[in-house]
């Protein structure tokens, strides 16, 4: 939980994706096994460190709502509310902005893609975290930043404060 005046974000990119089916489309694309266990690895990740969304939000693709589902089945203390939020889906970092600043709650978590998600993540943060992998973004990274702002209306880029980056890879 974060002090009032301040709002929690809890950047991520879905897991590892399947491509082993060509007839599928790109947003019914599942988790592959190793994304499967990323998202898993990183749900218990968030909750040993007291990273616990109150609000998700998040690209309705079948990768990013199974990434969602893994990382829920971590033992979190709080059931956060859920949304699946069409605009996500390959979103641009002006997008993800825009829907950020409809969150009605002080830790929230967004579930995206690339290569917006990795722009929008570089644009958070005041200074960004030094990982040779933050500026890619690989999948299961999540960047968890905090914004000394009342509501999520007056988030702006270059207003966060890193408070960790973790890269998961469930091989």
């Amino acid at each position: 939980m974060t002090p009032s005046g301040y709002r929690r974000l809890i950047l991520t990119r879905h897991a590892k994706s399947a491509w082993d089916d060509p007839t599928l489309e790109d947003f019914d694309r599942p988790l592959n096994p190793r994304g499967r266990r990323s998202a898993l690895l990183l749900g218990d990740f968030l909750a040993s460190r007291g990273y616990e969304p109150e609000e998700v939000i998040c690209s309705p693709s079948v990768r990013t709502r199974e990434t969602w589902q893994r990382i829920s089945d971590a033992t979190l203390e709080v059931r956060p509310e859920l949304r699946f939020e069409d605009r996500l889906f390959h979103a641009r970092p002006e997008v993800m902005l825009e829907v950020l600043k409809t969150a009605t709650q002080q830790t929230v978590m967004m579930i995206g893609h690339n290569p917006g998600i990795a722009d929008f993540a570089a644009s958070l943060p005041a200074r960004a975290p030094v990982d040779p992998d933050f500026r890619r973004f690989p999948t299961a990274a999540t960047l968890v930043v905090d914004f000394q702002i009342d509501d999520w209306s007056e988030v702006e880029p270059g207003q966060g404060s890193v408070m960790d980056f973790v890269r998961i890879d469930g091989r």
